[in-house]
Order: structure tokens, then sequence, then C-alpha cells
């Protein structure tokens, strides 16, 4: 017997919070830390500055990623408990219009006009205030801001992300530096975003055709001014 819960199960939406917040992380870290790791060494030729300038930029770029994805994802929710509040008591001073409003929003999916009424009688019958949330505002349990996961999933997966290119600089040859980083990098890239693509049930080539570009423009414009300043 299928069952609402096992229903759910078989899609992707509830993945989209902290896979979003991931899979950011991640690329963030790979293309961020090689793009910085290229460009110190286009104008170094010694390992240990590369080193240093990648660890820096590993620990920066994590704390800066949780901090911003914490402060992003608050200001969200900050806005969702405003708009409960309000909701809460428009709900109160006017409980007819609200219905009616709720009714109209029915209408719109749909549903004739005695039906949607009906729809919105029983449904705020059983929970008012969450009918009015979910149909109302938008908000559900699916999507819902939630700031300490999505800090967690952003921090951690960057921290994750850029130590792949650190361990390529502390073993590829220096003369090769560059062409090794983009190759690996590329390779880390396509491994990440077809992983993602098939948790999130979407494209794999369209999420790799992206990632590829864009990883490969952030690293040549990175190289290039390595190039200019060690000239």
């Amino acid at each position: 017997m299928i069952t609402i819960d096992n229903y759910l199960d078989n899609h992707y939406i509830h993945r989209s919070n902290w896979l979003r917040a991931a899979v950011l992380g991640a690329n963030d870290g790979i293309i961020s830390i090689s793009s910085l790791a290229i460009g110190v060494a286009a104008a170094s030729s010694i390992r240990e500055p590369i080193i240093l300038a990648t660890v820096a930029g590993l620990v920066a770029g994590a704390l800066s990623m949780a901090a911003g994805e914490y402060v992003s994802v608050s200001s969200q929710t900050d806005t969702e408990r405003a708009d409960i509040e309000r909701e809460k008591k428009e709900l109160e001073e006017n409980p007819n219009e609200e219905l009616q409003i709720l009714a109209q929003i029915y209408e719109r999916r749909g549903l004739k006009k005695e039906t949607a009424m009906q729809v919105a009688l029983e449904l705020t019958e059983k929970d008012v205030l969450t009918t009015h949330i979910r149909d109302e505002l938008g908000i559900n349990e699916i999507s819902q801001a939630k700031p300490i996961q999505a800090a967690l999933a952003s921090g951690a997966s960057f921290t994750v992300g850029g130590i792949l290119p650190l361990f390529v600089i502390l073993f590829a040859p220096m003369n090769e530096m560059e062409y090794w980083l983009y190759g690996f990098t590329l390779f880390f890239l396509i491994l990440l975003c077809a992983a993602a693509a098939k948790t999130g049930g979407s494209s794999i080539l369209k999420a790799i055709i992206r990632i590829t570009l864009w990883g490969t423009i952030a690293m040549v414009l990175s190289a290039c001014v390595g190039y200019l300043f060690g000239q």
C-alpha cells in the first residue's frame, strides 16, 4: 500500500535546502581554492607561498561561507516569522475576510467556487493558522528556512571541497602546478556535479557543462592575474 510518506520519498524536493547549501559550499571550495592556488602558482616558483595562501583561503572561506549562509537564511527566517505573526493578527481581527481569501486561492487553483469554500472551511476547522501559512504564505516544512542546517552544510562542504585541491598542491610538480590543478579541479567538479544532479534528480549533463564552463573561466582569469603580477 502506498502512503504519503512513501510517495514523498520518491521525490527530491525535500532535499533542496541542505542540498543547495552543500553543493554551493563544495563548488565554491573547489573553485575558490583552486583559482587562488593557480593565481599564486603562476606568480611563484616555490611551493610554500602556494600552500600558505591555500590554507589561509580554506579557513577564511569556510568560515565566510558558514557565516554568510547563516545570516542569509536567518534573514529569510525572520521574514517568515514576521509574516506568520502578521497572519495571526489578521486571523484574529478579520477571520471571515481571511476565509474568503483562502477560498479565492483554491478557486485560482481550479476548484469551483462552492467547492473552494467548502475546502477552505474544512481545512481551517482542523488548523486555521497552519492552513493559511501553507496556502496563503507558501511556507511549509519543505521550504521553511533552517539557518543552522544551511550554515553547517555550507561550511563543511566548502572545507571538503577546498581540501581536494590542497592535496594536489602538496604533491604536484611545481613546473606544471597550474595544469595539474586545472585538470584535477575539473575532475572534482564533474564528480561533484554528477553526484549532486543524481541526488537531486536533475540533468547530469547540464550540471557538468555549467560547472566546467564557469570553473574554467574562474581559473583562467586567476592564472592571468598571477602571470601579470608575477611578471
